[in-house]
């Protein structure tokens, strides 16, 4: 229990009167932490803290650095910044030693700021000092941490600035010149060495990402895919104890980490691109204790039989041991069917959003195809940068694939055109695409263009996956009832039903856009990753499920 002689020990409440300590002493909460643990992470809600006993340090991330900006004594206290700026954590802080600390929540610490000029005096000074310190250590943090050579319209080029864009590397790029002699694209690394045309694993391990697991003995559960789904079971999963492995090929956040902006998620009254989702839902994953692997993929899984655990096999031939797993496929981009397009991907045709394009946009006429939030939330970050941004639906109505909000924001853009009944039938170009041949109502034209942007939908890409996992016709998995009415009772081995999320085979499960039925939205994504832990337990308490 808090004290107002504990109060007193606070710089900020030494000269105050007693029955003042004592009205803060009643309102403030006794929090221990054991030293290494995190008492705040940076994006939480915050609280105002004053340290009674140890030391802790105020850790900042830059891009992929983190930097100890400070480390706070007895008698310091913190917290009031985000308090005031009306924000979240700026920064997290991790307990050195053992600490105590009293806690106030931010309404009782605004109310002794409003209530005494002395504090407001006090903290404002601080916080002053404090954003001075955390601008002075961005100007001292290197912005770019590699370097990537190679011609803007080069596929493989185009391909690693992706790669390192959505993994938050911080790099420069640059187009070659004479006194290049290494062939292109290659990356330099702070070191100097160089890679040339690396792979996403070579790139991954001599950033020193995680790429292999680091246990041989079964997980709990291994996730396929690191989308909203992924991210959610890898979330419950470590925090309620599981050990736990994610697997994500390319980036956190699947298709959803692409959107430029969600503005109807749960909880964002302002939006929030879906980066940064993807990338918040990994820290926490990660802060939980999952394990997560980049720029590996799957390539197929191994059924364990009679108890036995789950195997995925990974390119390259590791093989990772699972008492249960969650497929979180997700879904690939449909591709335009026209002859000889694919030539041009990389080189003025984009699948996705593509944001890392969204510079050499500037000033040109981009066109994007399709009539769905992720082509309208794509719009709507291009008109930012691009002289005109023409939107091509197929459907006669806008409305019959987009939400209303978007629709709404888009009537708002001068230079956003949105022409419906319209498909891009042909194409013409050199080195970079020039033109599409558009047809609008039976009528062709043709149009110049800089870059066409492709969201015509997407398709489930489920044949790395073993014949026992039941999937529909077009190649989604089938989980729970769904198992019993495709396959029938005789397929399934258990006495039980299939638990809601649980594909043909028990003890697999599926989860997100790659399952049949699902409503391809990221909030029911996040909610199926995180169903699928809890058949996961009841799974795991029947002994691998042996009937």
């Amino acid at each position: 229990m808090i004290t107002a002689e504990d109060v007193r020990t606070v710089s900020l409440f030494a000269e105050i009167p007693e029955h003042e300590r004592e009205t803060i002493a009643s309102h403030a909460a006794d929090v221990g932490v054991h030293a290494g643990d995190w008492l705040i992470h940076e994006g939480e809600m915050p609280s105002f803290f004053g340290l009674l006993d140890g030391r802790v340090d105020v850790v900042k991330s830059f891009g992929a650095v983190d930097r100890v900006i400070n480390t706070f004594k007895p008698g310091d206290f913190f917290g009031e910044v985000p308090l005031l700026l009306g924000s979240a954590a700026i920064a997290s802080v991790r307990a050195v030693t053992p600490v105590r600390l009293m806690r106030l929540d931010p309404s009782d610490f605004r109310s002794i700021v409003l209530a005494c000029e002395r504090f407001n005096a006090v903290i404002m000074r601080t916080m002053a000092e404090r954003v001075n310190r955390l601008q002075q250590v961005a100007v001292e943090t290197p912005t770019a941490v590699v370097t990537i050579c190679g011609d803007r319209y080069d596929p493989a080029c185009h391909d690693l600035r992706e790669f390192l864009a959505r993994n938050h590397v911080a790099f420069d790029w640059r187009d070659p010149d004479d006194h290049d002699e290494t062939a292109t694209p290659f990356v330099e690394l702070p070191d100097g060495k160089r890679l040339v045309g690396p792979s996403h694993r070579e790139l991954a391990d001599a950033l020193g990402m995680q790429t292999a697991p680091s246990d041989t003995v079964p997980y709990d559960v291994a996730i396929i895919g690191a989308g909203p789904a992924g991210l959610a079971a890898g979330v419950y999963g470590a925090s309620e104890g599981l050990t736990t492995l994610l697997i994500e090929r390319d980036a956190a956040g699947g298709q959803a980490g692409t959107s430029s902006r969600i503005e109807n998620y749960l909880g964002f009254p302002a939006g929030l691109s879906g980066d940064e989702l993807s990338m918040r839902a990994w820290q926490q994953a990660h802060r939980f204790g999952a394990e997560m692997l980049v720029a590996r993929e799957v390539v197929g899984l191994e059924i364990g039989r009679d108890g036995a655990p789950h195997v995925v096999l990974l390119d390259g031939g590791d093989r990772v041991a699972a008492r249960a797993l969650v497929i979180a496929l997700g879904v690939s981009w449909r591709r335009l069917q026209i002859a000889g397009i694919d030539r041009f991907v990389g080189r003025g045709v984009y699948y996705g959003a593509a944001r890392t394009e969204a510079l050499t946009t500037r000033g040109k006429d981009v066109v994007l195809v399709g009539g769905g939030n992720s082509a309208g939330q794509a719009a709507m970050f291009f008109s930012n940068y691009a002289h005109s941004v023409t939107l091509l639906i197929r459907a006669d109505k806008i409305e019959k694939g987009m939400s209303q909000y978007l629709i709404d924001e888009l009537h708002t853009k001068e230079n956003v055109h949105i022409e419906t009944s319209c498909q891009v039938v042909g194409f013409d170009g050199n080195e970079h695409l020039d033109s599409i041949e558009v047809e609008c109502n039976g009528s062709r034209t043709r149009r110049q263009t800089d870059a066409l942007f492709v969201f015509i939908g997407a398709d489930a890409r489920t044949e790395l996956l073993p014949r026992e996992i039941a999937r529909d016709n077009l190649g989604y998995l089938c989980t729970g009832r769904d198992v019993l009415d495709l396959d029938g009772r005789a397929n399934w081995p258990l006495a039980r039903d299939p638990y809601l999320l649980e594909t043909s085979v028990p003890g697999v499960f599926a989860a997100g856009d790659v399952r049949h039925g699902s409503m391809k939205r990221v909030a029911s994504g996040v909610g199926e990753g995180s169903m699928a832990i809890a058949f996961i337990h009841q799974y795991l308490q029947e002994g691998l499920g042996v009937a």
